[in-house]
Parts: structure tokens; sequence; C-alpha cells
């Protein structure tokens, strides 16, 4: 009973930290010892590779045997007998390690841009025998153990061994792509916790399933690029922002599968002219309600539309049709589930342990601790992962603020200051700052965006300047300023003048989108539609104005799903956009008048080639107030692209309305949102004005009721 040693108990009992110490094969004097653990096997030969076989002994009732191999054969395989069946098997521990001394330098150094070859589960063929390498990080664990299909979920089957400063790896050989698996950790004080999900899991289970699955990610086809451009700040941007699992629905309140999205999406959002589309989390989470911004799976496409190949095919069929593609990304905090990220190895290893930092009120989610390398490290290469693998071409981070500042939704003396004894998050300014770089340097063409609602200086400039390194922020001001002004009924506009003069002071401190996004139709704020005062025409007029002004405004556009024509009620997760709605006339206006205004936008270099630039701007008209207009040129580099741009926030029609240009000559009304072609009541200048006057050429225009007018000199 020598044998039986302190490890043998250890790995008898599943706690043994280092089973490759114990396990495998073994010189030992002059012999070469085979010990395996085999939990039900009654008896167990180890066969060399001549051929040659060798009893192994029971040395523990558990199913723990050992023996000499002949010849000390370098490669074996196990023969074992469980009941009526004998198997072969490849012994785990006869394998060498899976990371490099190189991988292990730059993990501990929190440097290794490609984290996801490595950490997850990898398929591959390791010493000529197929199977799948584990790896994962658990610098506090006192065991881990990769549990699956393939070993029954039993987790004495395969302990790990851990290497470099937590690194938990294993081969386990002919365990294959489809396998469901998980990782059984003992925690530093011999908790045994809950079975946890890989955090690198390239493909999961849909909920209530909570496994990982293995997937070869490496083998993923690559989509066809976007256009090379598509993200530049002089070219034109607009955006369609989606929730997969209600843009549309079939039979029963079914989703469509990322295939069928492939099949309708691309081509519906290119007909309407935008040039992206805006994905809400893809990543796998848990809850429908969330909407993907309480992910537990960074790194695995939602389960609910199809597979990780399926989700390849949505992006690709965007690009075929000439469309950019976004994600919203979220490193600002994850939820607390038992089987994801939170006290992942017994210890807050991916959040702060102490609940002034470490836990978000408003959500109830656990926050991202920036100040480890393993956790930026991690969320860095998840970054640099959508970009690679699946080939999105921008990348738009959820709720910035809350990372920036530590005392975000906190009450007074709910919050630890900085070590400068400031608010601001340190450690988070430092990631972001990295993620920009890391992001640009190896994607240019490429983007990020920031939803930053509060005046964090220089969120869209360069690092190299101070700047946060973003290529674009969404202008949370001029939303909720302008929505505020259009909601009101149009004999009150003129004392909310300021909240559209207001956008256009800051409008080019930033490379802003302007957006209209899913959280301004839920929680009661109603539809864009349902803001607009008055009666049904007006309503419509109103929305058609807004729309317009949108459009001739500085800053690249988004408009969630919907907005587009004219949802009526607020948006729901739990059903499909009110497409029957587009039976109605009105509703076709809006959607036809989006198409143009698209096409507009895309055709003018006047309005967009200097989108976050100054020198693109001219007011024309700040000071009607009473008459609720206003009137500004959009500039593009060539010294004759502009673009007049005229809005009435009123119900009146005003004739013979002057205003001055910079160009004599005839002036072509390329737009006008009265159009009847729209739902318009037809006022307008009959398609061309001359100006009149003299030093300074001024127009006489007829402006339409609820519209905006867009006006270009003849060449």
């Amino acid at each position: 009973m020598t044998e039986l040693s302190a490890e043998a108990y250890a790995i008898v009992e599943g706690r043994h930290s280092d089973p490759f110490h114990y396990l495998g094969r073994h010189t030992e004097g002059d012999q070469t010892v085979v010990r395996a653990f085999l939990p039900e096997a009654s008896n167990v030969e180890a066969v060399g590779e001549h051929g040659e076989t060798a009893s192994l002994a029971r040395i523990h009732d558990a199913g723990l045997f050992a023996g000499a191999l002949p010849n000390g054969s370098r490669r074996y395989q196990l023969r074992a007998r469980f009941g009526n069946n004998v198997v072969e098997l490849e012994d785990p521990y006869r394998f060498p390690p899976v990371l490099s001394d190189f991988d292990l330098y730059l993990l501990g150094e929190g440097t290794h841009q490609r984290l996801y070859d490595k950490l997850g589960a990898h398929p591959m063929t390791l010493d000529g025998v197929d199977g799948v390498a584990f790896v994962v990080l658990a610098p506090n664990a006192r065991r881990v153990s990769v549990v699956g299909d393939f070993n029954f979920w039993n987790p004495r089957r395969h302990p790990m061994r851990v290497r470099g400063v937590g690194y938990w790896e294993l081969f386990v050989p002919r365990a294959t792509p489809g396998d469901h698996y998980k990782f059984d950790i003992i925690g530093p004080h011999e908790q045994h916790l809950p079975l946890k999900s890989d955090p690198f899991a390239f493909a999961t289970e849909m909920r209530p399933g909570t496994a990982s699955i293995v997937f070869d990610e490496a083998n993923l086809p690559h989509p066809r690029p976007a256009p090379e451009r598509v993200n530049a700040l002089s070219s034109p941007v607009s955006i369609y922002e989606v929730h997969l699992g209600s843009w549309r629905r079939k039979g029963s309140n079914e989703w469509l599968t990322y295939r069928e999205l492939a099949e309708q999406l691309p081509r519906y959002v290119r007909d309407l002219g935008f040039t992206h589309i805006e994905f809400l989390p893809v990543n796998e989470h848990p809850f429908d309600g969330s909407w993907g911004y309480q992910p537990t799976g960074l790194y695995a496409p939602t389960s609910r539309f199809g597979s990780p190949e399926d989700f390849a095919a949505l992006v690709d069929a965007c690009h075929r049709e000439g469309l950019g593609v976004m994600l919203d990304w979220v490193p600002g905090h994850f939820p607390d589930d038992p089987h994801g990220l939170g006290n992942f190895d017994g210890t807050a290893l991916y959040e702060h342990a102490n609940p002034l930092q470490g836990r978000h009120l408003d959500w109830g989610t656990l926050i991202y601790n920036y100040g480890r390398t393993e956790v930026v490290n991690f969320l860095v290469s998840n970054a640099l992962f959508w970009l690679d693998r699946y080939g999105v071409d921008g990348l738009r981070v959820d709720a910035v603020a809350s990372m920036l500042y530590l005392d975000y939704s906190r009450p007074a003396g709910g919050w630890i200051p900085n070590k400068y004894g400031g608010r601001e998050n340190l450690d988070a300014i430092d990631f972001l700052r990295r993620f920009n770089t890391e992001v640009f340097a190896r994607f240019p063409y490429a983007t990020t965006a920031a939803e930053e609602s509060t005046a964090w200086p220089q969120v869209s400039r360069p690092v190299e300047y101070g700047g946060l390194g973003f290529g674009y922020k969404w202008n949370m001001g001029w939303m909720h300023d302008t929505l505020n002004y259009i909601s009101k009924d149009p004999i009150h506009r003129k004392h909310h003048h300021g909240d559209i003069l207001f956008g256009l002071h800051y409008a080019f401190s930033e490379n802003f989108i302007l957006p209209l996004s899913h959280d301004e139709v839920v929680h009661g704020k109603r539809s864009i539609l349902g803001r607009m005062p008055g009666d049904n025409w007006q309503r419509f007029a109103n929305m058609r104005a807004y729309y317009c002004f949108m459009f001739g405004h500085p800053g690249k556009k988004l408009m969630f799903m919907g907005c587009e024509f004219a949802q009526e009620r607020e948006w729901s997760h739990d059903r499909s956009l009110d497409w029957h709605l587009l039976e109605q006339s009105s509703y076709v206006g809006i959607q036809s008048l989006i198409r143009d205004l698209n096409q507009l936008y895309r055709a003018l270099p006047a309005l967009h080639e200097l989108d976050c630039d100054r020198a693109g701007f001219e007011w024309v008209v700040t000071d009607d107030a009473n008459a609720n207009v206003f009137a500004w040129i959009r500039k593009g580099e060539h010294a004759r692209a502009r673009c007049l741009v005229v809005l009435n926030f009123s119900p009146n029609v005003y004739y013979n309305y002057r205003l001055r240009v910079p160009f004599s000559g005839k002036w072509r009304e390329v737009f006008n949102s009265d159009s009847a072609h729209y739902g318009g009541s037809n006022v307008g200048n009959a398609g061309q004005v001359q100006t009149s006057g003299g030093l300074v050429p001024e127009l006489e225009l007829t402006i339409p009721p609820l519209a905006g007018i867009f006006l270009v000199p003849e060449n």
C-alpha cells in the first residue's frame, strides 16, 4: 500500500491541482510506470506503441490503476473494461502542454492580443491524436476539472494542470466539436463552486441551458469585407439599429433564424438606403428582457437564432449588400448568474471584491475590475475577436459613462474615490484607451462608437492627444433636446427655440452620431410617432420635418428599427414590429421619406463630407423663433458643394420668405418633405428658385408647413 500516497488520495478525491505529477507516464528507477484513474473500470491494460500490453493493478477501489509499461514505450493507449464493454482510450495525461512558454509570458504580462486562439476549447491534433484542448483562467482555484459529454460530467475524470499565473489546461483526446462542457472548480477555501461556463466559449446552449459547446471557431468561413471607406468621417454613415429577436417574426411568434434574417434583413436595409446595420448585443445572455445587455458569453453569438456559422452568414449577407456591420458591445458590467463570471474561481476574479466598486446599483450587475491585466486582456481580446473572426466593421460600446465615473448612480458615501481623491475611474480610462488603440492598430478600417451621456471631453479624439480614442460618440444631448422640442405643440415651440440651437454650439466638439435608438421607444417614452403633437396629419408632418432636421443636421445618423415606417406602439422585444401598418399610406409615406432622405444624404457630398467639421456648417436663420423656422448651409469639400436646409416647425405656410445664399443663379429644390408622395400637402417651390438681390444673393422661398426642404445651387 506504499503506492497510496497523499497524491493518490488527492486524485481519488478529486482535489489534485497537478494531476500530471502523478497520473500518466513516469520513469521511476529503471521502470516506466503508468498510472490511470478510470472510475467504473473493472480492469485496465496499458498498450505500448508496438502492441505490447501490460496489466495495470487496481490500487484503489475508486478506479485508480498503476503498473509498469513494457519496453519503456513513450506512446501508449489504455484498454479498459466497463462491464461487458472493452474500450481503447487515449490517456490525457501522456500529452505535452497546450500553452507554450511564450504564451505564458504574454498571458502573465497581459499583452496576448489573440487570447481567443489559446483560451477556451480548441479542437486540435496533438501527438497524432484528435481531441480538444481546454484552457481556463482560475488563479485562486485549488483544483479545476473539465466536465462534459466526453466524461459523463464526472469531475474526477479530467482534472486539469495549472501553469503560469493560474491558467489551467488539459488536452482531452477524442473530445469533439459539439460536445457540451463546463468547468468544475474548487475554490481557495475548499469550497465547491457551481459549475462554470467557459468565459471563452465560442458556442453555448440556449437558455435555460448554460453549458458551453465545443466549436472550432478557427475554421469559421470569413465574411467578405464591407466597402473600404464605409466608416470614414467623410463618408455617409446612416445606421439601422436592430434587435434580431423582434425585427420580424414568423408563425406563432417565433424568431427568425440567422439564415432567415440573412435572406430578408440586409436587402430591406439596403433598399431603404442605410449604410450600416447595428445589432443590439448578439453575445449569449440568459434573460431575453436584457436585450443582450447582460451577457454571460462574450465570445459566443447567441444560440437563439442558430449557430456561429449561421451568424457569420448573416454578416456576410450584410457585406454582400454593401452594408457595414456594427455590434453593440458591453464591457461595462456582467450579470451575477451562478454559471457566469461572478466569483469565478471562488474569489472576485473578474469583478471588484468591494461592492462599492464591484456592483451596479441600477442594474444589479457586477462591474469588471479594469485594474487587473487579465481582465483587460480578456475584454480587449474579445473586441478584436469579433472583428477578426466574424469580420464585423465596428463596435458600439454601451454605457461608457457608467465606466468612467466611480460615483455613477451612487449616493454620497457609496463609492470609493481614485488615488487622487477624484471620481474618475482611472483604470477604466486606461482600458478604453487601450481598447481603441488596439482596435485601430489591427483593423484600421473598423470603427468604434461610445454611448457616453455626459460631457466627458475628447471621447472621439486620439489617445495621443489625451482623448479616449473612439471613432464616434453618440450625441445623447441632441437626442434629448430635440425630442423635447418636437414633442411640444407648435404654439409653444418658440419658448424652446434653444433646444434646437444649443446642439449646434457643440456639434463639432466630437465626431457625433445622432441617435434615435431603442432606448427612446421603450419604458413609457412612447414611439417617435407617439411623441408627435396635433391631429393625425400634423403628427405625420411633424415626424417628416423632424427626420429632415436629423438628415440635414451635422453628424452621422442612427435610427432604431420601426422608426423608419412610424411604428405606432412602443417597441417590445417579445413581438414583431407592426409591419401591417404598411398597408396604410401614411406609414408608407414615412418609409418612402426615409428611403429618399438616405439617398439624398449619400448623394450630396455637402450633407456628409464634413459631418464632423465646423467648416461644413453655416447658419442662415437662427432667430425666427416666432415662426419656428431654422435654416443653414451644409458644405462639402468642393467649393460649390453646398446645400441649403430650411425647416419649418410650425403649421403655417410662409410665402416670399427671404434667405441669403452663397451663390447667385438657380437653386434646385432637391427634397421637400411636404410632397404628396410622403403624405404632405404639396406646397413648395416648383422644383427651383432664382436668386435676387444685390451684392448678397437671396432666395424668396415658399416654405411648406411642418416640413423641411433642401436646395442646392445649379451647376
